[in-house]
């Protein structure tokens, strides 16, 4: 069995001794609660008796434990009806309450519903009904109970966040292990291919040609450098961000069908933050094939960059199919898209590229059904 099995089961079996443990601790209160509700109602049927005791007295009769008995029950609330449920007598009862005839009827009621009455006979047709509530200990403990259950949902919560923390952490592990294994394999063979080039130029072929291909070379090398940073934490340059962003639209623009129109607008002036170049064009490019894919290939793109005193922001603009409201959050969520095929990842390592290596943000400025979107990415000027 490999370590991280029985790691696994160790950690499940944790878990399940822990919830038997609470259960365990639930149900013996569950039944000292019982126990001490019957030893109550053992003792007013006690005081019951007393009462009808003394009120059958006569001049031969010993009335002291009766009367000790009475006396000495000062815990319970109780309420004495005739057959009629007109009340007589209470006891135990604040002041506040017993002078209210509303208050003592709710009062009343409240008890019908805690406990069955004892029946006190006094004679064959003349008896009385003494309803009574429970005691204040007994009132607090039957709360003990909830309070465990709201323990165990606590405890499940805290423990699904760690197991899924937990989870999530090994994912990210094998993510980052595939993604350097990535670019381990893209290595081998783009350095042959720099090494054909060399070759192509010694063979006058046409500049151009040669110009486009070493574009794309240059272009796997910073995929391979992209995928060596997942895992890692990347190192930030004070950069232009308008040319920084500008070379990642027109190298997209220039590999994207005529159907989709370009358009770019920012300062002219350049913009310095700290950025790492390589992530923020990846910010970029997904950005921009996202607004494409939205878009089947035709429309309109638009990508503007406006400044403040703290802050750039860059627009992604198209006229695709739109977002509902109600997804503005969730596109950014792994595993989330509406692509027939598609893995959801491209929105969701964006968000984490700009929010979590930048400390930026992003979000859905805007959307329309059928008419496009709006997001925008937020840097800060200066690390925070």
């Amino acid at each position: 069995m490999q370590f991280s099995e029985k790691r696994n089961i160790t950690r499940w079996f944790i878990i399940l001794v822990s919830f038997l443990i609470v259960i365990v601790i639930l149900w013996n209160t569950y039944v000292f609660f019982q126990i001490f509700k019957n030893d109550e109602r053992k003792k007013m049927e006690l005081w019951v008796s007393a009462q009808k005791t003394l009120a059958n007295a006569n001049e031969n009769t010993d009335v002291g434990l009766p009367f000790e008995i009475i006396q000495s029950n000062g815990s319970n609330p109780m309420i004495e009806v005739n057959s009629e449920d007109i009340i007589l007598n209470s006891n135990n009862i604040d002041a506040e309450i017993e002078n209210d005839s509303i208050q003592l009827r709710k009062l009343f009621e409240k008890m019908k519903s805690e406990n069955q009455p004892i029946k006190m006979a006094l004679s064959n047709d003349n008896y009385r009904l003494i309803y009574y509530g429970n005691s204040r200990l007994l009132n607090k403990l039957k709360y003990y109970p909830i309070a465990l259950v709201l323990i165990i949902i606590l405890f499940g919560a805290v423990v699904y966040n760690f197991y899924r923390a937990t989870k999530m952490a090994t994912q990210n592990k094998l993510w980052a292990g595939m993604a350097k294994e990535t670019a381990h394999q893209i290595g081998t063979p783009l350095s042959s291919l720099i090494g054909w080039l060399e070759i192509l130029k010694l063979e006058n072929v046409d500049a151009s040609t040669i110009e486009e291909i070493e574009k794309d070379v240059n272009r796997l090398q910073t995929i391979t450098d992209r995928f060596s940073k997942v895992g890692s934490e990347p190192v930030l340059e004070m950069k232009d961000i308008v040319e920084e962003t500008r070379n990642s639209f027109e190298y997209l623009k220039s590999r994207t069908s005529k159907h989709v129109e370009f358009s770019f607008s920012g300062p002219d002036e350049p913009i310095m933050i700290p950025i790492n170049p390589i992530l923020h064009s990846w910010t970029i490019e997904n950005l921009v094939k996202n607004a494409i894919d939205a878009m089947k290939g035709k429309g309109k793109l638009n990508v503007s960059i406006t400044e403040d005193k703290n802050k750039v922001r860059i627009k992604v603009v198209d006229t695709g199919k739109g977002i509902p409201k109600n997804q503005f959050t969730k596109i950014f969520e792994p595993g989330f898209t509406t692509k027939k095929r598609g893995w959801g990842l491209g929105l969701s390592l964006t968000k984490r590229i700009v929010q979590e290596y930048h400390k930026g943000n992003i979000r859905v400025v805007s959307s329309e059904i059928g008419k496009g979107t709006t997001i925008q990415v937020s840097y800060n000027k200066e690390v925070l």
